[in-house]
Formats: C-alpha cells, structure tokens, sequence
C-alpha cells in the first residue's frame, strides 16, 4: 500500500473544502484509508492514522474504531507512539467502555519505566480517564512517585493522587504519609498540586480537615514568601509572584479556617497583607483580591478585615469590566446579612448599578437594594426603586414590584406613604403584580380608616386616567363601591377634593363593564362596586338597570352575581341596607383550626385555614411519604394531621360537632370558637340534617386498647353514622401513666386505599392519667373490608423525642360490618 498522507497535509486539504458536504466526503475517504491501513497490521504507520484520527475527532466525526489501535500503540516501546497512544486513550476512551480495562497492566508498567516522561504520561492518562477498578489496582505505584524526588513526576503523581481520590474516597489515608513533606518543596508546579491535593482530601473527610489544621502556619509562611519576592521571571504573571498558587493557597486556607478560632487567628494578618499589597490595576491581581475576601468571609476573621473585605467589593463595583462588577454584586448579596452596616456605606454604588446595561448586573443589583432596605432608608431606596420599576425591561418587573411590596408592608413609615407607594406601583406595572397583591391592598385601604376619602379620590383619578392595569382598576372598583359616598361629598383633606357627581361616577364603572380591557374578575369587581353603591347613591333604578341587564350574561360568574343582586332588590330589599354595608377593619389574625386533608390513593383534596401552628409542632414536609410506607407499597392513603390547641374549642353547628367535642378531662369547659366553614367531598357531608348523628344499634361495639407502651395507652370506642352507615366513628382515649407530661403528641394513621379517613388532634397528654386526650377518627369503608390500621406516635417526654410505629388488625367486627 502506498504511504499515507501526513497529519499535515490532511489539515491544508481539509480546510480547503468550500462545503460541508466536501469535508465530509473527504473525511469518509481518509477513514476508509485508515481502516484498510488498521487490517493490514500496519505497524509502521500506526501512530501517523491514530493523529489523523483524533484530528478528526477533534472536528466531531465518529473515531470509536482507533480504540485498540491506541492500546497497540501504548503497548509499543517507542516514546512518539506511547504519545500518540496515551492521548488517544484520554480523547477517545473513558470508564464506561470495558476496553479500558485493558489498558490497566501497561500504565501500571510505564508508571515502573525508567524514562520520567514515560512515566508522566502514564501519569497523565490515569489522572484523566481511570475507572474506580483502574484507580485501586494502580494507587499503590501513584503512592510511590509521590514519594519521590523527581519535582516533574511528584506534580503528576499529586494530581493523579486527586483523581484516584475522587474515584476512590476511601483510599484517602494511602497518601496521607506522601502529604507530609510536599509542601516543604520549593519547585511551585509541586507546591501548587501539592494544595490541590490537600484541599481535596479536607473537602471529602473531618478527620483529614483536622489533621490538615497544624499547617496553617506553613501555608501563611508560603504565601507571605510570595508576596514578600522580588521578581520571578518564570512565575511571574503581569508584575505578580504566581498568582495561581496564591489563589490555591487563600482557597485551602478559607476551608481549614472555618468555624475554627485558632486556624482563623494565625491566617488573619497575612490576609490583611494581602487584601492592602495586591495591585488591582490588573485582572490577575482582582482574582487574588476575590478569593481574599471569600477567605475572610467564611473564616471568624475580626471585624475590621470583614469591613476592609467589604471596601475591596465596593472598588470592585466601579472597574469597568462587568464580570468584576457581577461578582462583586453577587458577593455582597451572600454578606449583607452578617455585615449589614459595612455594606450600607456602598449603598449609592450599589444603586447605579441598576442603571447597568447588562441585565445580569442589573437583576443583581435590584436583589441587592431590596437587602438594603431598611426603617432609615426606605423613602429614598424606595424612590430609586420605583424609578427602575418605570424603565426597567418586562423581565424585571414582577420581581422588582414584589419586592417593593414586600419592603413597603415592612417598613412603611406612615400608611398614608405606603398607599401611595403601592399605587404608584400598580400603575406603572400592574400587569406584573403578584395575584395576592389586590386583596392586600384592599385590606390595607380598609384598615387605614383616616385616610379612606384620600385612597377613593386618588383611586378615581388614576381610573379616569388609565383602566389598562386590571390590579389596579380592580382596587379602585373596590374602593369606590365602599367609599363612593366620600368621593362624591368631597370630604378630602389630605389634597384638595375633586367634584364629582354620581352618574359620573357609575358611567366610569359602567364602562369598565363594557369594556374590552377588562377581564373577568374586573368585571365582576365592577359589578359588585355598582351594587354597593346602590345603598351609599341616590340612583337605585339606575343601578336596578344594570345589574337586571347582566343577569343574562354569557359570563356565568358575571350572571350569578346579577341574578343574586337582583334577588336583593325584589325579594330581600329589607335586608340589602345591612348586607352592604361598609366592611369592617379586617385583622391579620391567624386561625388555630384543623386543615383538613383528604387523600385518596396520593391524590390530595385539601380545604385548608389559614393556620400557625406552634414550632415545635410543625411536620416535616416528607412526613406523607414517611406515612406512605406505614403499611408498604402503593396502597395506602395517608392522613397528614394538623395539631389543634392544648385546650381545642369546639365549632357548634359546623362540621366539627360531627367529630365530637375535643376536650382534656379535668379542664375547664372551653369557650365556643367561630365556625369555619370547612368545604368537604360529598360522602363526608352526608347527614347534615336533622337526623341523629350517630346510630345507637353501634353501642354494642366492645371498646379495645390499641397501644400501650412505655406508661402511654390508646383505647379505641366505636360509633355508626345515622345517615351513612359506611362511615364508622372511632374515638381515641390517650392516657400517660408516667410522671411526666407528653407534649408536643401526635398521632398518625394510615389505612388501605379502599378506605378514607379523617382525624382531628391535640397536643398534650397529661402525667398521671390526670386527664385523657381525645381524638375522633372517621373511616369511610364503602366496600366493607376489613380494617387494617398502621399507626406513627410521636411524643417529647422529658425533653427527649420518642417515636413509635404499631398496627392494628384485631378490629372488632362490628366495626367495620
């Protein structure tokens, strides 16, 4: 066969193709060269097609034939085709080919060579693509060259050492005798992979980060060295001393100094030498800078470091290189909250970042200024802010009024400001607002008594001016259904009042009902605002002839309000003067109710009140699928329970009577609480009527004990339901015979998927058998199957937690018949 063409040549012909398609037919025509060459045993010009096939590979065509011919090529004793061969391995082999694996007794024979850079390639090629079985048969040999006095292999061997590392975690304490005298190196290609090496192995074990701690004195001294030298050619990178080590160094230093006083102590002055020595005029110095600050973040530096860290971020925010300002940003938004103060004193630098044209540098500094607001500065951060809101990019709309809504509720100074504020936002980004933003306001308008003819007027105007923000024309229809009596009299004082009749008014309104721009909601806004003017205006027949017209609307929302309003003027014109009266103040109040969690099979149905409960009772968020394997597989439904007060109250006339008064014997009867309505699936409203609610033939159920352990018993009693006698009734009587009370105790259960249930809790169970805990469970059992129960206890006694699992399957068979 003739000669192949050279590497070279290959090359200058490749790049004279005009198309793709002449590429690929000339690669194709070498490849079929290549292959024919490979059948032949062509050992002369192996090592030549290898290149030319990596060469192709590195242009993204399929090279996956070479791979044996790169381990024939490792195989060979000349240097030039293990060169070939060992790159080939890196470019076209990895772990997950079992051809790998033959490679495993030539590394391990060149890392034995005598020529150093057979070695370092053998070296190289482990470090890059060893498997876990490559990396255990050959760490030994690595072990040895790291021992070594040969500063070109012990670099290698350091490197290759962190691979093996990474594969194999365990083999770690194997270096650590190498480890010792590797820093005590003057070549800095040691010293550097020398601290690769270390910060790896204190990264993945405690046991070597403590270990590792005595040598921080010796790394302070290294990079004081480097700071202190004169100019070295070889090392030096735009007039400084290898800063990459210095980067390597101030990175292990920042994980063997945290959360340690000591090691934190003896890194603080040179930290300090090298935040004041560096120069920033170049990027090689800003790098050092950086990993100095993160340094002296993470440590337990002293104050005044952490504020000169701060200072070097602020100098950072005015480079003129956006990837210094972007890190400088993102930096002070992870310290802003252990270093408030320090990095207030950059807060006007922080604020014209916002008018960036970058938009990454932008959505940082927003993040940032929102961490700024505080009591002191929220009307000028505020001013700044809203100024964005109004030129910003649609992106950062949303996120920016969030905030400003978040900040203005946390420190708005007067109510007055923080109404104005909030409408300043709804009607330059209204669209963008959260959905929870409309009632928040109207609570806000509502609490804020004095300023009600204020709010109306200011509302009207903006709706005179623009009805495109639907948040904001659905505040405003709101406020003028409450207080359209203010706006009409002119009984502003806060700004001069407007004059305004009523048919003007309700022709803004009316508008609003017709028009394209309104969604809905709006609409159905605008509708009830009409109604409620029909007590606080004089034009009732008008407001009559609109709200008839509706009634027949294509919007079915729209139609029920107007069939329902109009059934006020006929049937119920008496009680309308009540039922549209002025809403009262509204409180932020939270409800200790239940919330109920119906779950069938992991499909939940979840009718749930706005509920706090205390901290030491809040669940988990897996504890579902913790309950999920209360009984194994898929067929269970689980009850996620909610805890209720020690002493619950008990809701007359509402679905709680259903589940029995909730009381501890022995304590005072508790006080009625408000009804809450509680939405629920049909075949657990069943019964809601006149009738008895538990079936009597169901007293002849025998009780049973469920549980009884550790001074804790559980007795389950039975009860029928009158109307569905599918639905059985069980009362849980938890006593603690111990000393102690039982606190924070909560009872889970988890049943077959045919079956549903329903649990209502509480959290104490007195010492002593002082009084019972009660706790109702319905079971719904359509197909009459036989009751299978796995229960979960959890309890703190003695201020230790306890936790229990139990089943229970002797069921009597009345109850579930």
């Amino acid at each position: 066969m003739p000669a192949p063409i050279r590497l070279r040549e290959l090359i200058r012909t490749i790049r004279t193709a005009r198309t793709q398609a002449e590429e690929r037919e000339m690669i194709q025509k070498e490849c079929a060269a290549i292959r024919s060459s490979f059948r032949e045993e062509d050992n002369t010009y192996r090592c030549r097609n290898v290149a030319k096939l990596l060469y192709m590979h590195m242009l993204g065509y399929p090279a996956h034939f070479g791979q044996l011919e790169c381990l024939k090529l490792i195989a060979s004793q000349k240097f030039t085709d293990k060169r070939i061969g060992y790159l080939g391995a890196m470019l076209l082999l990895d772990e997950r080919q079992d051809v790998h694996l033959l490679m495993t007794n030539c590394i391990k024979n060149d890392l034995n060579h005598s020529t150093q850079y057979v070695q370092g390639l053998a070296l190289c090629t482990l470090g890059c693509m060893g498997s876990s079985e490559m990396c255990r048969d050959l760490a030994g040999e690595v072990e040895k060259l790291l021992k070594t006095s040969n500063s070109y292999l012990r670099k290698k061997a350091a490197l290759c050492a962190v691979h093996v590392i990474r594969k194999v975690p365990e083999l770690m304490e194997m270096f650590l005798p190498a480890t010792k005298n590797l820093l005590s190196e003057k070549n800095h290609g040691v010293l550097h992979t020398s601290v690769v090496l270390l910060t790896e192995m204190c990264e993945r074990s405690p046991d070597m980060l403590t270990h590792f701690r005595k040598l921080v004195p010796q790394l302070v001294r290294i990079l004081k060295n480097l700071i202190m030298s004169g100019y070295s050619p070889e090392h030096d990178v735009s007039g400084i001393s290898d800063p990459f080590l210095q980067v390597r160094i101030l990175r292990l230093l920042r994980i063997l100094g945290k959360s340690d006083d000591d090691s934190s102590e003896a890194m603080n002055d040179i930290l300090a030498q090298v935040a004041t020595n560096t120069e920033t005029s170049k990027n090689v110095g800003n790098a050092i800078l950086y990993e100095t600050v993160l340094t002296i973040m993470d440590i337990k530096s002293e104050s005044g470091l952490r504020v000169l860290a701060i200072n070097i971020l602020g100098r950072f925010l005015l480079n003129n290189d956006k990837n210094i300002r972007y890190v400088a940003l993102t930096s002070l938004l992870k310290t802003v909250q252990t270093d408030h103060n320090a990095v207030q004193r950059h807060r006007s630098t922080i604020v014209d970042c916002l008018k960036d044209l970058d938009v990454s540098i932008k959505r940082r500094a927003m993040e940032l200024s929102f961490a700024l607001v505080n009591g002191n500065n929220i009307r000028g951060m505020m001013k700044e802010l809203l100024y964005f809101l109004d030129s910003c990019d649609p992106e950062f709309k949303a996120d920016c009024a969030s905030g400003v809504f978040l900040a203005a509720e946390k420190y708005a100074p007067s109510k007055r400001w923080h109404i104005d504020t909030i409408m300043r936002v709804l009607t330059t980004a209204g669209s963008y607002v959260r959905d929870d933003s409309v009632p928040n306001l109207i609570q806000l308008i509502t609490n804020s008594v004095e300023m009600h003819a204020y709010t109306v007027q200011r509302l009207y105007k903006a709706l005179l001016d623009d009805i495109s923000q639907q948040p904001l024309v659905q505040v405003a229809s709101w406020c003028i259904g409450e207080y359209g009596d203010l706006l009409v009299s002119g009984q502003c004082e806060e700004e001069e009042p407007i004059q305004v009749t009523e048919d003007e008014v309700l022709d803004v309104l009316e508008g609003l009902l017709v028009s394209n721009l309104s969604t809905p909601v709006t609409r159905g806004y605008a509708l009830t605002a009409i109604m409620k003017l029909s007590t606080r205006f004089s034009s009732v027949n008008r407001i009559k002839k609109v709200v008839s017209i509706y009634g027949s609307s294509i919007d079915v929302e729209l139609q029920q309000r107007a069939v329902e309003y109009n059934a006020l003027f006929k049937k119920y014109d008496h009680m309308r003067p009540a039922l549209l009266e002025r809403m009262p103040i509204m409180e932020k109040t939270a409800t200790n109710g239940p919330t109920e969690i119906v779950q069938t099979n992991g499909e939940t149905e979840s009718s749930a009140l706005d509920s706090k409960h205390p901290p030491s009772i809040t669940q988990p968020p897996n504890q579902a699928n913790d309950l999920l394997d209360l009984l194994g597989g898929n067929d269970v439904v689980p009850v996620i329970q909610t805890t209720l007060p020690t002493k619950p109250a008990s809701a007359g006339g509402e679905l709680l009577d259903l589940l029995g008064d909730l009381s501890l014997s022995g304590g005072p009867t508790p006080a009625p609480a408000p009804s809450v309505p509680i939405s629920q699936p049909p075949f657990l409203l069943d019964g809601l009527s006149s009738q008895p609610l538990f079936n009597d033939t169901a007293a002849g159920i025998p009780p049973m004990t469920a549980y009884n352990k550790n001074g804790l018993k559980i007795e389950f009693t039975f009860e029928r339901s009158n109307p569905n006698p599918n639905i059985s009734v069980i009362t849980i009587h938890a006593s603690n015979s111990t000393e102690a009370d039982m606190t924070d105790f909560v009872f889970q259960a988890a049943v077959p998927k045919q079956t549903f249930i329903y649990l209502l809790f509480s959290n104490i169970v007195p010492a002593l058998n002082q009084g019972n805990v009660t706790q109702v469970i319905r079971v719904l059992n359509p197909q009459k199957q036989q009751l299978r129960m796995r229960i979960k206890l959890t309890y703190t006694y003695k201020g230790a937690p306890v936790q229990d699992l139990a089943e229970v399957n002797n069921f009597p068979p009345q109850s579930w018949q």
